[in-house]
Formats: structure tokens, sequence, C-alpha cells
């Protein structure tokens, strides 16, 4: 068959999609040497000063702030208090407390101001919290907290005051996921800490309240009780109640952390991938995920109870995320890229939050750097690999084993198959980061907050409606070598309803990936338990290729991908009568990725199948990277 190409349009954007990547990366053709402790840590420190220093004088006055800072607007959730996180670290760590010629402490005070008088919330509280920390507990002594007269105090307490969204009464976060517990605790034990806070039982009970999930047995955090929403936040969330009960001296809640931490610790290094990124599924992805391998990195640094590989394997993988993170940060623009072109977020990381976002970044590496540095220094780790060598991986990890439901995630990492699948429920039902599809798998990327039958079919019914079997499953069987999965669904996911409803439909589906000689193939059976008719049957398999040309072997139709991750194989046994089309996804939504654009998308259809009970229909799709 002839080699297929995409229209003129859509190479040109392709084109630019290119350029974006070969900006970043030179990653991908770093130097393999041995990596000096005392370098890195004074790349990182001259980074710092440089790029605090650019964003802090570009900032000419705080009555009022400005509304931009270099090109990036400040007015979205947590900006300043996320830059005065950032700044006064940078002062904390960098050892003087001027910078770009001006005093940070009273801008640190102002920036608080700023937050309080505008209501801010939850970690904007954490952060201008966090930056009055940096300048010292003894509030006597404390230069912002020296520098605001009567009024001005009585400003900042109300923005330590976790009250401002956490309800005392139900001891939960108002109107936030269950993450926002561990902020409220973060705040509260720092407060308390500060003098602040005077009221210890209240200390206590938050403290408590983030914990629960842990204290009460549970692994894994349910971001969303009683859905079951699990992700990355679980691994932030019990770092937050760690440092918390750390904080409020609360050792007996540490001590029914620990066996979560542990647990957590050896998933995200069975998950990470040789590049330092950590989790690949749900909201928050992209440049976080880089922000949580350096953050991760430092806290089992700090804490070697919880370290699950060697000190200079886990510094390797530290390296790694690092010069990702910084061939993402625009020298030119000083912010991170996380609106480039094809770059997919979640809509509360809007262009509002872009100054945000560079600032947490900043903020979080700056106290990675700080945090990791003397570890390795103390242990003795003047130099570590470049890249780390990570094991090999084949197995399935449970978050919840329900009589109605369970859920977990298959991790793979053998050659150049390496992706983690989750059964879990998402933010919406059927929405394609949450879905049961091999996220990390080269080749294939999710559009972000859609959705959309990414790698799981969606089926249309006669009166309209649309399932998918996802959102957890009723019945999760690992193979006992995990090279394969096989889970099953009486119970469906709707589109529209409820997150983390599911409802019985007539129809059941068995599906089961396997592992064989390099190739991920799923198989999919839908029988129908009652008479049906399924108006249409869609499927869609979204590609971060450019170019593509198909050809048919043995009777299937089998497409040969290439693209920024290289050549991948993608071969169908489908339904008689399926179509399947190759669609451009141009600049729209199906096209943004978390690390970059999804140029080219499989969709595969089939219109009007009727069953009876008992009758079947089968599929399936195989995946080979080259």
């Amino acid at each position: 068959m002839p080699f297929r190409k995409y229209p003129l349009i859509c190479r040109l954007s392709y084109f630019a999609v290119a350029i974006c990547i070969l900006s970043q990366g030179q990653i991908l053709g770093q130097s393999d040497k041995p990596v000096v402790t005392a370098e890195i840590k004074a790349e990182g420190r001259d980074f710092f000063a440089r790029e605090i220093a650019a964003h802090f004088a570009n900032i000419n006055s705080l009555q009022p702030p400005p509304d931009r800072v270099f090109s990036a607007v400040t007015v979205g959730d947590f900006s300043w208090g996320s830059f005065a996180r950032a700044l006064a670290a940078q002062a904390d760590v960098g050892g003087n407390r001027t910078i770009a010629g001006k005093d940070t402490a009273r801008a640190v005070a102002e920036i608080g101001l700023i937050e309080s008088r505008k209501g801010g919330k939850s970690f904007a509280q954490l952060y201008s919290t966090l930056a009055l920390r940096h300048y010292g507990n003894d509030l006597s002594k404390n230069a912002v907290w020296q520098s605001m007269n009567d009024a001005e105090r009585k400003e900042w307490t109300s923005l330590l005051d976790p009250t401002r969204f956490y309800d005392p009464k139900t001891r939960k976060a108002i109107d936030l996921p269950e993450n926002y517990l561990g902020v409220a605790a973060r705040v509260a034990a720092m407060s308390y800490e500060i003098g602040i806070l005077k009221d210890r039982s209240f200390l206590d009970s938050v403290v408590e309240s983030a914990a629960k999930q842990f204290t009460d047995g549970a692994i894994y955090a349910d971001d969303s009780p009683p859905t079951g929403r699990y992700d990355r936040y679980s691994n932030e969330y019990a770092r937050f109640c760690w440092d918390a009960a750390d904080i409020a001296g609360r050792n007996d809640i540490k001590n029914k952390l620990r066996s979560s931490i542990k647990i957590q610790m050896k998933l995200w290094w069975d998950l990470v991938s040789p590049e330092g990124y950590g989790y690949n599924w749900g909201r928050s992805q992209g440049l976080v995920s880089y922000l949580d391998t350096m953050e991760i990195v430092a806290f089992v640094g700090v804490n070697p109870e919880f370290r699950p590989a060697s000190l200079p394997e886990l510094a390797a993988l530290y390296n790694q995320a690092w010069r990702w993170i910084r061939a993402d940060y625009n020298d030119a623009t000083h912010m991170f890229r996380v609106f480039d072109y094809g770059r997919g977020n979640y809509a509360y990381i809007n262009p509002s939050r872009e100054w945000q976002q560079t600032g947490t970044g900043l903020g979080k590496i700056i106290m990675a750097h700080h945090e990791f540095m003397p570890i390795l220094e103390k242990e003795a780790v003047e130099t570590f690999p470049a890249k780390p060598t990570l094991p090999d991986v084949a197995r399935f990890e449970y978050f919840a084993k329900g009589k109605e439901k369970q859920e977990g995630v298959w991790l793979v990492r053998l050659a150049k198959l390496r992706f983690a699948l989750p059964i879990t429920v998402g933010t919406k039902p059927a929405i394609a980061d949450y879905l049961p599809a091999p996220f990390g798998l080269s080749g294939f990327s999710a559009p972000v907050e859609e959705v959309y039958p990414s790698f799981v079919p969606f089926l249309t019914l006669a009166d309209g409606r649309v399932f998918a079997a996802s959102d957890g499953a009723d019945l999760i069987t690992p193979a006992a070598d995990g090279h394969s999965l096989k889970f099953s669904n009486t119970k469906w996911a709707r589109i529209g309803s409820k997150s983390g409803d599911r409802f019985e439909i007539g129809l059941r589906s068995d599906v089961e990936f396997l592992i064989k000689d390099g190739v991920l193939t799923r198989r999919e059976t839908v029988t129908a338990d009652n008479k049906i008719e399924i108006k249409l049957w869609k499927f869609a398999f979204p590609s971060t290729a450019s170019s593509s040309y198909m050809q048919v072997e043995n009777g299937r139709q089998a497409f040969y991908l290439d693209g920024r991750e290289g050549k991948t194989r993608v071969g169908f046994k489908l339904v008689d009568g399926s179509i399947i089309r190759e669609i451009a996804a141009g600049d729209g939504k199906l096209s943004k990725g978390v690390l970059g654009a999804i140029p080219l998308h499989l969709v595969a259809e089939k219109e009007n199948i009727k069953l009876v009970p008992g009758e079947k229909i089968s599929w399936e799709i195989s995946i080979e990277p080259k």
C-alpha cells in the first residue's frame, strides 16, 4: 500500500510540534556520563537564583499588583501565593533576603495580603504559610511578620486559618477533593507551630480527619469517597499527612501511615518511566508528574525508611526529571511550556494560571533540590548514574476490592512495552484520562479531559444512551506472572451521568489483555443477556504518530504509525462490517496530550448491531512498539 501522510495543514502543524519537542530536547541525547553531585547542585542553585530574581525584578509594584509578569497573567487561583512561596524559598535557601535589589520579606507580606483580600483558599493559603515559615517560626524575629502593622497581621491571620476551606463540623474540605484535607492539615500544623493557631484540639481534629482513610486501614486514598477515584494524589496526600503529623508531633498517626507510604513508594518506583515521569493517568499530568518525581525523591531521601531503591538509583531518576524540567523551562519567556502547541491541561489549569504553574514549579524544585542535595553529600554520593537502571515489572496492584466494584492498576515495564493500565473511576464517567488504557505506551496518548472512546469502546444504544465498560470492574483477575489481565463488567458507566455510578444494561463485557513476544493485545467479548440493539459501537486509538500507512495482513488491517515516540504497529480484528478511519485531529480538543500533540486517531466503528440473549460479539486490537 502507498505511504499516506496528513494534509499540508496537518503537516505544518506537526512541524510546529516537532520544533517544540526539539527545543525541549536534547533530553533524549543527553550524556550518559556519571553526574557529579557538586555540579548538579550548583546548576540548580544558579538557575533558581537567576530565575527568581528575573521574576521578582519584573514586578515593579505590588500596590496594585500587576496583571502580568513577563507575558503571563497573574489573576489565576494560587498565583500570588505560589510565587510568594518560591520567592521566600529562594531567599531562605540562597541565604540572602535581598533579591533583585528588593527586600523579599516585605514583598512576601504584601503578597500574602493580596491573597487574603481576594479570598485565597487552600493552596493559596498553604503556599503563603510556607512562605511565612521560611523566615522563621519565632514571629518576634520573623521579618515578614515584623514588616506588618497590626491590621495587616490580622489579615494574615485569617489567611492561616484552614476553615476558609475546611468545615470543622463535618471535618471535610468544602466542595473540594479529599486530598485538600492534607492541605488543611499542613496549614493548621504550621499555623500552630508558629503560634497563630492556639487551639490544640482543633489541630488534632484536622490532622486526624486528613489521615482518616489511612488510619482506618486503607493503603491508597480515594480522592472522591465513596466514588473510588485513585490517581497521583494518593501519594501526595499521604506525604502531606506525614508532614502535618510530624509538625504536630502525632507519632501515632505517623506510625499508621508508614505501611501505606512504603507500599505507595514501591508502586511509584514500579510505574515511573526511565525519563522520570511518574503517575501517568488522571488529572494533573505533564509538568506536574516530573515535579512529583523530584519531590518524591527528596521525600524518601530525607526519610530513608521509605526508599524503594538505592540512593544512587533514586538520584539518577531525580536527574532525569530535572533534565526534562530544565528543558521544559523557556529561558526566553521565563515560563514553563505548559500551554505550548499540542499540550493539554485540565480546565482548572487555564491561561490565567500560567504564572501560577511556573511559580509553583519553581517553589517545588527549589525545595526538592535543597532537601536532596545535602542527603547525597551526607551519604557520600559524590557521583551517580545519569540514568536509572529500572527493573522489569509485570504485576497488578489493587486499590480496592469491594463486593460491587474492584479497582487497581496493571504495571508493565518490559523492554519496549512500558505502561500503567488503571481500572478506576474518573472525574466524569468514561473520561479518557481514567479509562482502562495503557498510559505511557509508546505511540498512544489520551486526549486530556475529554469523554472519548480512547482505547475503550463506547456503545450507543437504540434509545441514544451511551455506555462504556469502565469506572471500575465487577471482577479483576490478574495472571500470577503479571503478563495478562482479565476483568469483566455487567455494570457500565453512562456518559453524562454521575461519576462512579454504574448501570446494568443487559450486556456483559469480558476483557483480556495479553503480553506475548513484545505485543500487547486487548481482546473483548460482549455478551447479551437480553435482546438489545447497539446503534453504534465506536473505538479510538489516539496516537502521537504524525504519519501512517495501512496494509492487509492475513486478512486483517494493520497500521504502521511513525511519530515522535518512534514506530508502532497497530493491528485490528473487528466485527464484520466495521470500518476504520484515519483522522487528523488538527488543533482541536482531541489533539491535546499531556506531553504534546496527538495528531492522528485510528477510529473504528460498527453500526446497527442487534443481539439476542446469549449472542456475542468479539474483537481485538494488538499494539507492538517497534
